[in-house]
């Protein structure tokens, strides 16, 4: 199969082509060698530099060893990797040998695993040695996992290696017979309530979200090198360092252990990133730090891109007064596979999320399911050609989710006039105070252009009188909170924000609960 995807960006919304004969691991590794790439360097990891030769060496070889143990077309491959080149390898391994790739988060129990590789019906599990303990006591316990693959140094606990599986891999791979609608890989959602949920993608959803976000919105080219804090395992992270650069023949810059904002600023200034990825905590986290400053970064830095949750206005102005460039804001899911919403360069609106990604319409509806008017706040719904087509094996949710070409994100907004779309919070989390919608994210922003707040979660709790009133749970940069200072970030928001919005208690914490992707669970904070 030679079929490759095509694209014109001149249009306006790109156009983007995918053959019916196509499988994504030959448009995104073969492609890039038969474009003349094949010595350029793909990925850096914390080993060193690998080419995009090398690469399609290590997919070609990595899919034949699946082949040779038997795994068969659509049977599930689960990949628990940290980030280096053994990811990419093993996730274009199995999709270009006919599998399913099921990229999972590193950073869960062992509980969470069994209950994804049961869900999965995962043939086969590839996991880094440092998280084979992790996943060690329960793979006994599961009938349909037939192999067991161990990546990276470290002690392989008697499990077959990559390495080995590698050394005895062919060289060739003839890349099974696909086409655009066959199901490529799995992302498990975050599971902020309740278990993970298995959201399939398409062999076609990558070059989309590569062309239409990736190239028409931040213009990704071939001499940029990128680094994302977020890993390859989340939907943003898969894009940003995988993704992105791949379509392009770029360099993505990947890194094993935690995302901290010294080892961040490091790999940023010493392989010269032009582009970087983080999340808002990230942001703030480094900002936090006087040390850290425009002589901590790359000289070549161009775009600065934000995602996983809304990004408080302050942190954005404090960044660009800090480091010259703006952070772009968006928002993506799971579900659609990347950002749909999102600042352009050189038109960053501080506060808000942006205007739909080219190629993905959104609208906004009241509880009837009617069209909201400008400056009102809605549920958004979007429609793109990377939106999942279901959930796994989960019916009811499913149907909730996905209407026809929409995808209900269970988040609130509101547009402007002037077309930019204003997070207001997650649909579960809005407060009703006095009878008037309150926003926990427009509190937590003021709360967090404090000078000395470096988080703040707002979530609802009654009164004395049963009524519901917002309360504060805040991080401070430095000593502890009291009374006074709880008082002095009263009135600090009553001075920004219309008067009834002010959190009625402000509880000092060491930090907020989170998903592994950095999401802040309020559901903990409520109960």
């Amino acid at each position: 199969m030679s079929n490759y995807s095509t694209y014109n960006l001149s249009q306006d919304p790109p156009l983007v082509t995918v053959p019916w004969d196509y499988n994504v691991a030959v448009d995104f590794v073969d492609r890039r060698v038969d474009e003349g790439l094949g010595d350029k360097v793909a990925f850096i990891d914390d080993n060193g530099g690998h080419t995009y030769g090398a690469l399609q060496d290590g997919v070609n070889r990595f899919g034949n060893a699946l082949v040779d143990l038997g795994l068969q077309t659509e049977q599930r491959v689960m990949l628990l990797q940290l980030d280096s080149i053994d990811f990419p390898i093993a996730f274009f391994g199995a999709i270009k040998a006919g599998m399913v790739a099921v990229p999972v988060n590193t950073m869960l129990t062992t509980d969470d695993y069994h209950y994804m590789l049961q869900d999965s019906r995962a043939r086969a599990l590839v996991v880094s040695a440092e998280l084979l303990p992790v996943v060690a006591p329960v793979l006994d316990h599961l009938p349909e996992l037939r192999h067991v693959i161990v990546s990276g140094g470290g002690d392989a606990g008697g499990y077959q290696t990559m390495a080995s599986a590698l050394a005895r891999g062919a060289v060739n791979l003839t890349p099974a017979a696909t086409s655009a609608d066959d199901v490529a890989f799995w992302l498990y959602s975050s599971g902020s309530t309740g278990r993970p949920k298995g959201a399939p993608h398409l062999q076609s959803d990558m070059i989309n979200t590569a062309v239409l976000y990736g190239m028409a919105v931040l213009g990704i080219r071939e001499d940029d090198v990128v680094y994302s804090a977020a890993k390859l395992f989340f939907a943003y992270g898969l894009g940003n360092a995988l993704t992105f650069p791949m379509a392009v023949g770029a360099t993505a810059v990947l890194m094993a252990g935690r995302p901290l904002p010294g080892d961040v600023m490091a790999r940023i200034k010493d392989n010269d990133a032009t582009i970087f990825y983080g999340v808002p905590t990230l942001y703030a986290g480094i900002l936090a730090d006087d040390g850290i400053g425009r002589a901590s970064s790359s000289p070549r830095l161009r775009h600065c891109v934000s995602a996983g949750e809304a990004l408080p206005e302050d942190v954005a102005r404090r960044w660009a007064e800090r480091f010259g460039v703006d952070i772009l804001d968006g928002i993506g899911s799971t579900e659609l596979l990347h950002i749909f919403v999102s600042n352009r360069p050189g038109q960053a609106r501080y506060g808000s999320t942006g205007m739909p990604v080219p190629g993905y319409l959104c609208r906004l509806t009241d509880d009837a399911g009617a069209d909201v008017a400008p400056g009102e706040i809605g549920d958004l719904l979007v429609s793109g050609p990377s939106s999942s087509p279901y959930y796994w094996n989960n019916r009811e949710k499913s149907i909730a989710t996905f209407e026809g070409a929409w995808t209900r994100t269970g988040d609130k907004y509101m547009c402007d006039e002037d077309g930019y779309f204003v997070y207001a919070g997650r649909s579960d989390d809005m407060l009703k105070v006095g009878g008037i919608w309150v926003s926990p994210f427009e509190v937590e922003s003021a709360l967090m252009s404090h000078k000395d707040v470096l988080e703040a979660a707002v979530v609802g709790h009654a009164d004395e009188a049963d009524l519901i009133k917002p309360k504060a749970f805040v991080v401070l940069t430095r000593g502890e909170g009291d009374g006074e200072k709880g008082v002095e970030l009263q009135q600090f928001v009553k001075d920004m924000l219309a008067p009834y919005k002010y959190p009625r208690w402000v509880e000092f914490v060491d930090e907020l609960p989170k998903t592994a992707t950095g999401k802040i669970q309020r559901f903990k904070l409520r109960t």
